[in-house]
């Protein structure tokens, strides 16, 4: 079915989003054209694949990608098909493809960059069309790739801002993590990670993730049991702690910045003490060894910046704290499959990789105390949101409150929903094909021209 603009438009009020945002496979389909076909994704870390012909699969909107080390030792990200009959040239997962890929359907092969290198018994093609210079029988390559500090992105689009443009202020989060780092770089732990499938629309994680007035209801029992069990045992260990932080009372994350960025990024202040750094023994071992490479004021001013969960909107979330990233792959307008890459500083001491790996487990791996709670509260909304019981999904706290930056918008309040406007503000732009750097000025009332 088609949508028209004046029906996407009229869908995205100044306060407030139509549910069909969330369930509509029509509106699902358009996004993975509009958004995920003209934003730059991230595709992995570039230490996923140190080797030549390392490989590792994965998503960008419902395109079968893959990331490649080509002999030219670049990184190349290349549609998961052959040109021959349109097989997937690999199966999903990583490892090493050697000097080319190989169709295993009739042995087309192909450079690791994608471009056509033979295929058995040429002459059966001779006086057709068939020439291996002509793209058309070569795989795909992606229109952009590029990378930050070992972070890989791609654009199915040759149009629009470059990376470092379309990250705008939120690459201070990436730079956060890797100079976390005594050498000011990262590695995927593992080269894998954690997978959680959601039974929900892809938006409402985006949204979790700076949604501040949750934490405390939706993950009640958690830290609950983290505070019963502290009792019990007479002191509070940083495995309770973390889970201890969610019930802070309403006055706490009053107090927290919430900062927009253009595109719809943004960030929320960090929950845990960063003076902690002076205290905690993982922590100061960590400061010492920045300090000798970097100096104690820039050490301080690295470990000092309190960030909680960095929104990259189409990519995901990193974590610089505790050095990870949530991917975020849309599968479907109700399924959303969330990957957690787990970084490892190098050069840092090894009991700072062992508590984010901690943190990891008890926060957002599939075991997890803390993940179930929301994965269950996206499936109510996704559920409610296909009632018959009200058609609009309320973005009001603090809405016509928010300050205007010269890079984005910041919060007067903690509770405030700006994140939510704001990444509804990209994403309008987005699916109407106009400036997806404004953000929306929440006062402008949408509606109203609806």
């Amino acid at each position: 079915m088609t949508i028209s603009n004046e029906t996407i438009a009229s869908m995205v009020r100044a306060d407030s989003v139509h549910k069909a945002l969330y369930t509509d496979p029509d509106i699902f389909a358009l996004e993975m054209q509009r958004i995920y076909g003209q934003a730059w994704i991230y595709v992995g870390h570039d230490s996923q694949v140190k080797n030549v012909g390392d490989y590792v699969t994965t998503r960008i909107g419902d395109q079968d990608v893959i990331m490649v080390r080509g002999s030219d030792k670049r990184v190349h990200v290349v549609y998961n098909r052959c040109p021959h009959k349109g097989a997937k040239l690999v199966a999903e997962g990583s490892g090493n493809i050697g000097k080319f890929f190989r169709c295993p359907y009739h042995a087309w092969t192909f450079k690791l960059d994608g471009s056509h290198l033979s295929l058995p018994l040429k002459n059966g093609l001779e006086g057709t069309r068939y020439d291996p210079a002509d793209p058309e029988f070569s795989m795909s390559r992606l229109a952009r790739v590029d990378s930050y500090r070992g972070f890989v992105f791609a654009n199915q689009s040759a149009e629009g801002p470059d990376l470092k443009g379309f990250l705008g202020g939120v690459i201070t989060s990436i730079d956060n993590l890797c100079d976390r780092s005594p050498v000011g770089e990262v590695e995927v732990a593992g080269g894998g990670s954690f997978r959680v499938m959601q039974p929900s629309n892809w938006k409402v994680f985006y949204e979790n993730l700076h949604d501040t007035m949750h934490a405390r209801v939706t993950h009640e029992s958690s830290f609950e049991a983290a505070r019963e069990e502290a009792k019990a045992i007479g002191e509070m260990p940083f495995e309770l702690l973390i889970m201890d932080g969610n019930g802070e009372p309403y006055e706490f994350w009053e107090k927290l910045e919430l900062r927009a960025y253009h595109y719809g990024h943004g960030y929320m202040e960090g929950i845990f003490d960063p003076a902690a750094a002076t205290r905690d023994p993982v922590s100061r071992s960590h400061f010492e060894l920045l300090t000798e490479t970097k100096g104690a004021e820039q050490a301080q001013a690295i470990l000092g910046m309190n960030r909680h969960n960095t929104v990259i909107y189409g990519s995901g979330s990193p974590h610089t704290v505790f050095q990870q990233f949530r991917v975020i792959r849309p599968i479907a307008v109700n399924r959303t499959m969330v990957e957690i890459q787990l970084f490892r500083l190098k050069g840092a001491p090894q009991a700072v990789f062992d508590r984010a790996l901690t943190y990891a487990n008890l926060i957002n791996s599939p075991s997890s105390n803390v993940m179930p709670d929301d994965v269950e509260v996206y499936r109510r909304c996704q559920e409610g949101n296909q009632t018959k019981g009200g058609d609009w999904v309320s973005l009001h706290r603090y809405a016509g409150t928010d300050k205007a930056l010269e890079d984005g918008m910041v919060s007067v309040n903690g509770t405030s929903e700006l994140p939510m406007r704001n990444q509804f503000a990209a994403w309008r732009h987005f699916m109407l094909g106009t400036d997806a750097k404004a953000p929306l000025d929440t006062k402008e009332k949408l509606h109203a021209a609806a």
